[in-house]
């Protein structure tokens, strides 16, 4: 499955991404508000693993394009919450760009299509986002596409050690009876 919007192209993961998913995530900048960068090897297991999630599932997190701009600015998708968090069961929104392409409106453009293709071809209910607390552009952006935070359901990351500044975590969640997704 491809998405398109205005400027971008959400798609697949080709092998020829990888090098270039694995400079993003190696990045201090970018990785500023998790508790890790990735290597290499770290980058290319954890796309072999949502391209896994996507063949099982049938949605995911996928490559974000500009064409004729840049074959690869970043990562974009829905992914299942995983089991040991508290907000599970649940959907979560997903995405990562490359420093480069920060404050141009890609990340909330790329977000939009895919909750947009949350709710009408999966037939979603409720899609989620969360982040570090510190993490306010990530903040700004779900509220750019009408997220709501539940402050009763912030939570402290389980794969996160307590003492760390990304421990504590955020949710904003949108509702297919919200109606904001344009």
């Amino acid at each position: 499955m491809i998405l398109r919007t205005e400027r971008l192209i959400i798609r697949p993961w080709q092998d020829d991404d990888l090098p270039l998913v694995a400079d993003i995530t190696a990045d201090p900048s970018v990785m500023r508000f998790f508790h890790l960068t990735r290597s290499r090897a770290q980058s290319d297991a954890w796309v072999a693993r949502v391209r896994a999630h996507y063949d099982q599932h049938g949605f995911g997190i996928m490559a974000v394009e500009a064409p004729g701009v840049a074959p690869l600015i970043g990562f974009v998708g829905l992914s299942r919450v995983p089991d040991e968090l508290p907000c599970a069961p649940a959907i979560e929104a997903v995405w990562t760009f490359g420093s480069s392409w920060w404050r141009r409106g890609y990340c909330t453009e790329a977000a939009r299509a895919v909750l947009r293709d949350g709710f009408d071809r999966l037939g979603l209910d409720e899609i989620v986002a969360f982040t570090a607390a510190l993490n306010e552009p990530s903040q700004a952006v779900m509220r750019r596409l009408g997220m709501t935070r539940d402050i009763s359901g912030d939570f402290g990351h389980p794969r996160v050690p307590k003492d760390h500044a990304m421990h504590d975590h955020v949710i904003y969640r949108l509702k297919r009876s919200d109606g904001v997704v344009v």
